[in-house]
């Protein structure tokens, strides 16, 4: 394949690093985990943004979770049409086949995929809006979100939508027939979660009281 070039030369430092220090001091660990393959208790959802580092935000080590990104850490209702679904095959995977006892949908602050929602529903970017955007198109899957914003200021609505991208999955993932029956045979839990990047600050979505909580 001739467009594919060799790793960037601060990657290949990176690994040998890692190689040299953490894999050398753990090696039984990972011989470990190679052996007796995945045993992940919690699938999380997240956004591809880099700023967004699961395993560091909830201390974990490889093999405690299994994990999905995604532009906005979006799940799309069930639709099995015989296309293409990364996200879905994702959780089919973790859930009938890894047996996970959570699901974590975890949303973030300033996401640039909520913002471009946020600006395509309110008609300022119309280059999201054509059928050839793939992010456009994911991002429809937030549009009843948008419809749910209550009053207030852009960047109070576009961190309002940052939550509901966070509802708008936990209720999608409910549309997966085995995720509801998962859940209702107590197997399987589902939690939403906020991130504040920059104060680093967790909120919980509480179902009782509607609302997100600090965690």
């Amino acid at each position: 394949m001739k467009s594919a070039r060799p790793l960037p030369t601060y990657l290949v430092n990176r690994y040998h690093g890692w190689k040299a220090t953490t894999f050398a001091e753990n090696k039984g660990w990972y011989k470990r985990l190679a052996d007796e393959g995945q045993r992940p208790r919690a699938m999380v959802i997240s956004c591809c943004d880099s700023r967004v580092h699961v395993t560091a935000i909830f201390g974990a080590d490889q093999g405690e979770f299994f994990i999905h990104r995604n532009i906005a850490n979006l799940v799309p209702p069930f639709n099995p049409d015989g296309e293409y679904h990364g996200t879905s095959a994702a959780i089919e995977y973790a859930v009938t086949a890894l047996k996970v006892s959570h699901i974590v949908v975890l949303g973030h602050s300033g996401c640039g995929g909520v913002e471009g929602c946020y600006n395509m529903c309110s008609g300022h970017a119309p280059e999201l809006d054509k059928a050839s955007s793939f992010v456009g198109r994911w991002m429809d899957i937030l549009r009843p979100g948008f419809e749910r914003l209550g009053e207030g200021t852009d960047d109070d609505r576009k961190q309002m939508l940052e939550k509901e991208a966070v509802l708008v999955s936990l209720e999608n993932l409910m549309t997966f027939p085995f995720v509801t029956e998962a859940v209702e045979n107590d197997t399987l839990s589902l939690h939403g979660v906020w991130n504040e990047i920059g104060d680093g600050s967790l909120e919980g979505f509480d179902p009782q009281l509607g609302k997100f909580l600090p965690i």
